[in-house]
């Protein structure tokens, strides 16, 4: 999801992503929250004895003895609490036994962050300095609130995000990661906590501390990284999913429970069907095996989508999108990784690595996964040296230095901007002689401005070179018209085109085009039906879909209007009175 800043949290009530991470340890105590002090007033907002009355239909009221907690660090979430009277200390607790306060609230406040939405876990503790009465509101009731009190949610749900952006600012909350700053698995991890809007610090081989950690655990080379976890559980090279169980948020599936629409992809295009099914009053489920956004999460801003004159960042609108469809009671499931759908069951069945999935309806939002060009080596540095996408954690590694990227499409255009103002110089090498057929025209006056960018047409890899430390040098097939015929680097920087992600599909019967697209359009009356009834295709994973965020997010709504038509042939469909728009 890309940094963001303080400055990208809008004032009305659109919803942000947040995505920073901490390299240092967490901070001292001074000054919480100190890039937030002019939002302070919208990150604790102290309500009024009548918004108070309006909320507490919503909830019940509870009583807490001094000393105890309301809640705590990784366990679930109860909800937000409302104080009616008494203090509450909002602190951090990470893994090494440390704490930080974070804020003290009192009567008129309301203590939750933007994971209470869907009952995530606690990413700090809550004590009663006092004797505390408050109104507990549970996830499902404050989802609730937030529509029904249309002018209080949005000033709720502002708050509960700029809480989250801090923690994140902060590390506060989260695991620490000890490891090398170059190794690909504490990469892939920063990497997975960030598009996911999770907080960390990390530790690494420029800090006195990792070597004190690694000889407190009795850690090896092979055990990096390590994860410290919050509640003080330490994981040896752990994967994502590893990971996210440490943490709590990797969700638990129900097996029995039908949903009427199971998404597969949390991209722009399966976000807005998650949104427009939830908000119709439909039960949804969306499954990703990675983070929200899809590829558009790894762009780094995009400016022309409609909307932001100003641009976005991938990330931050797929968290926008996120919160959105958590706010109208979608259940997003990741990481999840789908590995089958069975066409010939009624419901519809989807294995996955955490378990079956049940759903009357099924949308195929997949998206595409990154191309590999078939290049000798190209695996042993992909992470290290190699990279798809252009976030903060890459821009860090390559810090001052010079990079080459291969790429003429958008999602190039956007990571070479993106990447200027990092590194010392970028080669662009394009098959092509230039941009014009491939890339939006805003991005080539763009990148034609940058004095620290040289685009090489008809330029193609031929190999790359190593050195005792990895990757050195990139090759070029032919040299290119300065007789130039490697460029020394430990870069690079791939956005050589994406194919279907819908290798899961083969067994189900879903038709598939010959480059694994998947098929619509049997059905005049719903252009986006597969061959399989009740199983619906949209986005990048789609035959003939046009490969913009808009297209995607337009299909996500579309395909909410010809789901109705199925479930009112299946079964009677309740719509929540006065939610959908």
């Amino acid at each position: 999801m890309g940094t963001i800043t303080e400055a990208e949290v809008p004032d009305s009530a659109e919803l942000p992503s947040a995505s920073r991470h901490s390299d240092t340890q967490p901070q001292p105590a001074e000054a919480p929250f100190s890039t937030l002090s002019s939002r302070r007033h919208q990150m604790f907002p102290e309500l009024t004895d009548d918004e108070i009355a309006r909320l507490a239909r919503f909830g019940e009221q509870r009583h807490y003895a001094a000393g105890e907690l309301l809640f705590r660090t990784g366990e679930t979430g109860p909800g937000m609490f409302v104080l009616l009277s008494g203090s509450v200390k909002v602190f951090q607790r990470d893994g090494l036994g440390r704490e930080r306060l974070i804020v003290e609230h009192g009567r008129g406040h309301f203590l939750a962050e933007v994971g209470q939405l869907s009952g995530g876990p606690a990413l700090v503790d809550g004590l009663a300095l006092e004797s505390v009465d408050a109104i507990l509101i549970p996830p499902e009731q404050l989802r609730a609130a937030i529509v029904a009190e249309a002018e209080l949610g949005e000033r709720i749900v502002r708050a509960l995000i700029l809480r989250r952006v801090s923690l994140i600012e902060k590390g506060a909350g989260g695991p620490i990661l000890v490891g090398k700053h170059d190794d690909p698995a504490l990469v892939s991890l920063q990497g997975f906590l960030s598009r996911n809007g999770h907080p960390y610090s990390v530790l690494d081989e420029r800090d006195e501390s990792m070597l004190l950690l690694i000889e407190r655990f009795a850690a090896r080379c092979e055990d990096l990284p390590l994860v410290i976890c919050p509640d003080g559980s330490v994981l040896r090279h752990p994967s994502a999913p590893e990971l996210a169980t440490c943490l709590g948020i990797l969700p638990e599936l129900d097996g029995q429970r039908v949903y009427d629409v199971a998404v597969v992809g949390a991209g722009p295009a399966g976000l807005a069907t998650a949104v427009y099914a939830a908000s119709e009053g439909l039960s949804v489920i969306v499954l990703d095996s990675r983070a929200p956004g899809g590829q558009a999460g790894a762009s780094s801003r995009i400016e022309n989508y409609l909307g932001f004159p100003t641009g976005i960042s991938g990330q931050a609108l797929a968290g926008r999108a996120f919160v959105q469809a958590q706010k109208f009671g979608a259940h997003v499931a990741i990481p999840v990784s789908v590995r089958k759908l069975y066409c010939d069951e009624e419901p519809r069945r989807l294995e996955t690595c955490s378990g079956d999935v049940r759903a009357h309806t099924v949308v195929i939002a997949s998206g595409a996964v990154y191309r590999r060009p078939a290049i000798e080596g190209i695996d042993r540095y992909t992470g290290r040296g190699i990279y798809y996408w252009a976030s903060p954690v890459e821009a860090k590694l390559c810090k001052h230095e010079n990079v080459v990227l291969v790429g003429g499409g958008n999602s190039a255009g956007q990571a070479i901007v993106y990447l200027s103002t990092h590194v010392r110089q970028i080669d662009v090498l394009i098959r092509k002689a230039g941009f014009e057929s491939t890339m939006s025209r805003y991005l080539i006056d763009r990148i034609a401005s940058l004095a620290n960018v040289r685009v090489h047409g008809h330029s193609e890899i031929g190999g790359l070179g190593e050195d005792a430390s990895g990757l050195a040098s990139v090759r070029l097939k032919m040299p290119c018209p300065e007789g130039v015929d490697h460029f020394d680097s430990r870069h690079l920087f791939l956005f050589t085109g994406a194919d279907p992600n819908t290798g899961w599909l083969r067994e189900c019967g879903v038709k598939l085009d010959p480059h694994g697209f998947v098929l619509t359009g049997d059905n005049e009356s719903c252009s986006l039906a597969t061959s399989v009834e009740g199983v619906y295709a949209i986005g990048d994973a789609r035959a003939g879909s046009t490969k913009r965020v808009a297209a995607a997010v337009g299909e996500g709504a579309a395909v909410v209007a010809q789901i109705h038509q199925r479930l009112a042939t299946t079964r009677p469909v309740t719509v929540v009175a006065g939610v959908h728009a």
